[in-house]
């Protein structure tokens, strides 16, 4: 008995033995940068797992340009946080389906604020008067104060930001990454010229070229109607944009049916000049010419009334867009007439680009406009204008806006906020990012149906 006794406490002490020196040799072999890897078996977990490989490229792209180093302590704690399962409005980028090029969003630069620019540009935006002044007499007038009084009826997520900050502009890209929108058409004036609220902005297109290219976006231009806006500076005008910007690999192309790549120029209120001046410049015959140039591009034209339609023929553009978010306020921007206006473009060969919006408010800066508001009833009005689109079989889709804040038809994400005289709208009861989200389905629900219908065109004719 004491044989068996003894036999039994050397196996024991033998297997002890041996686990110990597997523990040992288990913690040796773990790397030297332990520091940043999971504990041990906690990477067997599914979810876990998943994250794992992608720490190191989440906190590459959360890295803010106002940063040059930082400590290992700080490396660690925002791995740690980013190691957190992401919010549903904050899909990580890699799970996102392919950008969608044929999907394109009006992006805006002229936000400032006294850190970046000296003073608050846009977001004190003055409340414009009535053209009736025994109407105008009857609403606020003055200019907002930022930043808890802005010139918008939302508020954004980033605070009242300068267009001119890296980090914001990474974020913005970001967040139209996020989206499955491939090409940002961005709001374009001439160096040394700006809208009556703004300042000159044309010296930040390099960075957000660059910027949009981190992510594989494509930029266009969205020519505004700066100041003596006539067919010889806009030729100057798209010369200067080719020749600075053309060669950037963001810098956006169409490929047309014939097999070219030509830019896009978004032209607003293109109907202020004459379609005979137009067609100077937008012609083959015309007698200032851009056609079969080296500055040859796609123009789009915006179709306000009926009429504008044959206005756009004459001149020589190649498309129309619509531009505004308000069903009913334009003939171009009532869905009801989307599909007449397909037929209309098809049979002249022209680009058909429907523009969508989340809804639309501008009473903070036009405050005797409420006639023209439309409400987001939590996204059902934008869902409702991006399937009447696809159902027209368009080119392109347009989304008014990324953050034109003034007229309430953003998809950035806002956030709520209350002041002592003000409650802004905001996306309750749905999270910040619900336009993003919604706009990254309806993304690739587009892409799909587009190859559908575009296979459907080339098949031959029996």
């Amino acid at each position: 008995m004491a044989k068996f006794r003894r036999r039994t406490c050397i196996i024991l002490s033998l297997f002890s033995l041996f686990i110990f020196s597997v523990m040992l040799g288990l913690k040796m072999l773990r790397p030297n940068k332990g520091t940043f890897g999971a504990p041990f078996g906690l990477d067997l977990l599914p979810e876990v797992r998943r994250q794992i490989p992608r720490l190191e490229k989440i906190f590459d792209s959360e890295m803010s340009d106002t940063i040059n180093s930082e400590t290992n302590i700080k490396h660690l704690k925002n791995v740690e946080f980013t190691v957190k399962p992401p919010k549903a409005s904050e899909p990580l980028l890699e799970e996102l389906q392919p950008l969608n090029y044929y999907l394109h969003v009006f992006y805006y630069t002229w936000y400032g604020n006294p850190q970046f620019d000296g003073k608050y540009i846009h977001w004190n935006h003055s409340m414009l008067k009535h053209w009736d002044p025994r109407i105008n007499n009857n609403y606020p007038q003055g200019t907002h104060k930022p930043p808890d009084d802005i010139g918008s009826s939302f508020y954004p997520e980033l605070g009242t930001y300068s267009s001119r900050d890296p980090s914001i502009i990474e974020t913005h890209m970001k967040q139209i990454y996020s989206a499955s929108i491939g090409v940002l058409a961005l709001s374009w004036y001439p160096p040394d010229s700006h809208d009556e609220n703004g300042v000159p902005t044309d010296d930040l297109v390099p960075t957000i070229l660059d910027k949009a290219h981190k992510y594989n976006l494509k930029v266009a231009f969205h020519i505004e109607p700066y100041i003596n806006r006539d067919v010889q500076n806009m030729y100057r005008n798209v010369k200067y944009i080719i020749d600075k910007y053309g060669n950037h690999p963001a810098f956006y192309r169409y490929k047309t049916k014939t097999g070219s790549s030509l830019p896009m120029f978004y032209v607003y209120d293109s109907y202020i000049t004459g379609p005979e001046h137009w067609a100077s410049l937008l012609t083959t015959s015309g007698s200032r010419s851009i056609r079969n140039s080296p500055y040859d591009a796609l123009f789009i034209a915006l179709l306000v009334e009926d009429k504008h339609k044959y206005d756009i023929l004459q001149s020589g553009f190649n498309g129309i867009y619509t531009y505004f978010a308000t069903n009913g306020f334009t003939y171009g921007s009532s869905y009801e007439n989307w599909a007449k206006i397909k037929l209309f473009c098809d049979h002249f060969q022209l680009l058909f680009i429907p523009s969508v919006g989340p809804g639309y408010i501008d009473t903070s800066i036009r405050p005797w406009n409420t006639q023209n508001t439309r409400n987001r009833i939590n996204g059902k009005y934008y869902e409702t204008a991006l399937n009447l689109a696809l159902q027209a079989h368009p080119s392109v889709i347009s989304i008014t806006s990324f953050n034109e804040w003034h007229e309430g038809t953003q998809i950035e994400r806002a956030v709520p906020k209350r002041t002592s005289k003000r409650v802004y709208l905001d996306y309750r009861p749905h999270k910040p990012g619900l336009y993003l989200e919604l706009t990254r389905k309806w993304s690739e629900k587009y892409s799909k149906e587009r190859a559908t219908y575009a296979l459907e065109r080339q098949q031959p004719v029996s």
